[in-house]
């Protein structure tokens, strides 16, 4: 004699297997379940708006943008490297091309690396005392007018 509980066993086999795949599929490092922020920077030409991903672990600031295909237009990663020091970037593993914007705690921006090589180990220097590192696609800095000097506006700079 067997019991009924009411399962069924077909949707309980679907239900394991579909939470197999995602457990895989997070152990990969594929998904980024990443919270964005708006960031701010102040052109001569107007504001740009950024949504960026935070890096603020030890483990983020190592993996960054590592592994990703593409990165969309108006869409970043932030480097939190409190307190400001100086700061080196590089490629490895990184395959898209990259701007990186070296940023001071007050909010300034220090330097500009554009067009960064794809999977390079070459060092990347902010070359001064640098707060933070946004990463976008390459091309940014260029297209919206972005220097040295201009003023980000996001939550980690004084002045804010």
């Amino acid at each position: 004699m067997s019991i009924d509980f009411g399962f069924n066993h077909g949707r309980l086999r679907g239900l394991a297997l579909a939470a197999f795949f995602a457990a895989a599929w997070l152990a990969t490092g594929l998904a980024h379940a990443a919270d964005f922020r708006t960031l701010e920077i102040a052109t001569r030409s107007g504001v740009r708006v950024f949504s960026v991903e935070m890096a603020t672990t030890e483990e983020e600031k190592r993996t960054g943008l590592m592994y990703r295909k593409e990165l969309a237009d108006g869409v970043g990663m932030l480097f939190d490297f409190s307190p400001e020091q100086e700061v080196s970037m590089w490629m490895k593993n990184t395959y898209v091309s990259l701007d990186m914007i070296f940023i001071r705690s007050d909010g300034r921006i220090l330097r500009i690396a554009e067009n960064t090589e794809p999977l390079s180990t070459r060092i990347i220097s902010s070359r001064g005392p640098a707060r933070a590192v946004l990463e976008v696609v390459a091309g940014t800095a260029r297209k919206y007018g972005i220097a040295p000097g201009d003023r980000v506006a996001f939550p980690l700079f004084a002045g804010r």
